[in-house]
């Protein structure tokens, strides 16, 4: 499709909240309708693209902009970019959506406490709240997370099972003129992507998350 029209959805939310189960899905439903998809993952590209970088605001800042800056070139030559970073901070968020310009903010809301009770099988919450990992965003006072005040999209995740939250995603995509049509078409075990940190199977299948 080499008319395709270049956008990128930006997921948003605290580690652990789902966002890059969301992208991985959605990832397959672009592949379905025949777009051309890429994906940014926030760990991925900092093994790649910011290696060296720290957890400092100035580092996650820079890691954020290099995540845009991909994303603009993507986007600028027809290709649907999925980019799915912490990103923080408010004001880094919103230098990337004016660089690109067809940008759709999600955000994967849900709270320390949810994600700490429910969804924390490597126990950092519950040593970043013990004070054991000082520097750990949502946790430490001096790496805040600061909530989007008018994404295009709010998915709980907490609340929604992933294709739940996918559907809405797909049907904002709709509605803003980016998707024909909203029908998820993608059904069962997704081959991994490769682009997310997502554990993956024995037969390369994204793995379910207990």
């Amino acid at each position: 499709m080499s008319d395709q029209r270049g956008f990128t959805v930006w997921f948003t939310g605290l580690s652990g909240s789902g966002k890059s189960t969301i992208a991985e899905m959605l990832y397959h439903e672009f592949q379905a309708r025949g777009l051309k998809t890429e994906i940014l993952d926030g760990d991925v590209v900092r093994q790649n693209l910011s290696k060296g970088l720290g957890f400092s605001q100035e580092d996650r800042d820079t890691n954020i902009l290099r995540i845009g800056f991909v994303a603009q070139l993507l986007t600028r030559n027809g290709v649907a970019a999925i980019c799915c970073p912490i990103s923080p901070y408010k004001q880094t968020r919103d230098a990337v959506r004016a660089q690109i310009g067809e940008f759709v903010e999600v955000y994967v809301h849900a709270t320390v406490e949810e994600i700490a009770a429910n969804r924390d099988p490597k126990g950092l919450y519950k040593k970043a709240l013990a004070g054991e990992l000082p520097g750990f965003t949502g946790v430490d006072p001096d790496a805040p997370y600061e909530a989007p005040e008018s994404p295009e999209l709010v998915v709980d995740t907490l609340a929604e099972t992933p294709e739940e939250s996918l559907q809405k995603v797909l049907d904002r995509l709709h509605e803003l003129g980016y998707l024909d049509e909203s029908t998820m078409l993608i059904e069962g075990d997704r081959v991994h992507s490769g682009m997310t940190d997502l554990r993956l199977t024995e037969t390369g299948h994204v793995a379910k998350e207990a």
